[in-house]
């Protein structure tokens, strides 16, 4: 038998004479009617304002005019469709969708706490380093390689005599330079990506002062956005590009620019304030951008799913998650 579900409103008329309508076919295609009021679901309400009474028969949707012979055909496709092996039963809300209702409530949560653990760990590894305990330090080092250039001299360190040891070019006062501090060549890039210090100078922190400063801005922003109980709209696209990526970008490539060989830009190094301011607006302000608008997709799920939720209920007799 297939199943018919009618979506229905307080305020239709005439809905005792498709019922009766509906009844009067049962003789010639057996069916199992499900009313479904949209009143009692925000999704499903906003979905088929002024659309209802609406028949969904199979892979059918009919609306308008609900006269027998559009009924009676839809019927009989449904019924021929379901006798020839075809799924025409409405869609079962799965265990997927309640992850993705617990997932679409719950994401700021989700992505406060990853992005405080990928900021969070890279400082797990000086700590160590001078706890004695190097291989667990050195397997942080190695997994956040991937994602960050880790050059000694554009990164914090922790439990030394200063807090970065930049370039002699980026003259910076009262910070002794990263070749006199460590004795190292300072144009040797893969030598200040593989130190991590020692007990004098201190140990690195596994990923640049610029990628601390992005991804703790992300997070802070996470955390008003949560405080605010997410109501702050988003930031004007072009105010992204302005704040967010122009400095940063104005940063980055006039260094690297600058120091490529015969290069007409004179030579600069960015300085460890520069980076972190750089990198802070940037990610601020990539949060600000993106964060409501993944709110309003995840508010969208949300309508979606409890419609769902509310017709496998009504169908099926499941128990799913209200709002």
């Amino acid at each position: 038998m297939i199943t018919v579900v009618l979506y229905t409103h307080p305020e239709d008329e005439s809905l005792g004479a498709l019922r009766a309508l509906l009844e009067g076919l049962q003789s010639e295609v057996p069916h199992r009617l499900v009313t479904v009021d949209v009143s009692q679901n925000a999704g499903l309400a906003e979905k088929l304002a002024g659309r209802t009474p609406v028949l969904k028969i199979g892979p059918y949707t009919l609306e308008g005019d609900l006269n027998r012979t559009r009924i009676l055909i839809a019927l009989r496709a449904a019924a021929k469709g379901k006798a020839e092996g075809r799924n025409v039963a409405p869609r079962r809300a799965t265990a997927t969708d309640r992850f993705l209702y617990w997932f679409s409530k719950h994401w700021l949560l989700v992505f406060n706490l990853l992005v405080g653990l990928y900021v969070g760990l890279p400082f797990l590894a000086p700590t160590l380093m001078e706890a004695g305990l190097t291989t667990p330090a050195k397997a942080i080092y190695t997994v956040y390689g991937a994602t960050c250039h880790q050059l000694a001299f554009r990164s914090w360190f922790l439990f030394g005599e200063q807090p970065a040891y930049p370039r002699a070019a980026a003259h910076v006062p009262g910070l002794k330079p990263y070749g006199k501090a460590t004795g190292l060549d300072e144009n040797d890039l893969w030598q200040a990506r593989r130190f991590l210090g020692n007990r004098q100078i201190g140990f690195k922190v596994a990923i640049c002062e610029r990628d601390i400063a992005i991804y703790g801005a992300i997070l802070l922003f996470g955390l008003l956005y949560a405080l605010t109980r997410r109501r702050i709209p988003p930031l004007p696209w072009y105010l992204w590009l302005l704040i967010g990526w122009g400095p940063i970008g104005l940063d980055g490539f006039s260094q690297l620019l600058s120091q490529i060989p015969h290069s007409f830009i004179p030579y600069r190094e960015s300085t460890p304030l520069l980076r972190t301011l750089t990198g802070f607006l940037f990610g601020f302000t990539t949060a600000w951008f993106g964060y409501p608008l993944v709110e309003e997709s995840m508010r969208q799920n949300l309508k979606a799913l409890e419609a769902r939720f509310h017709i496998s209920r009504a169908v099926y007799g499941d128990d799913h998650p209200t709002p």
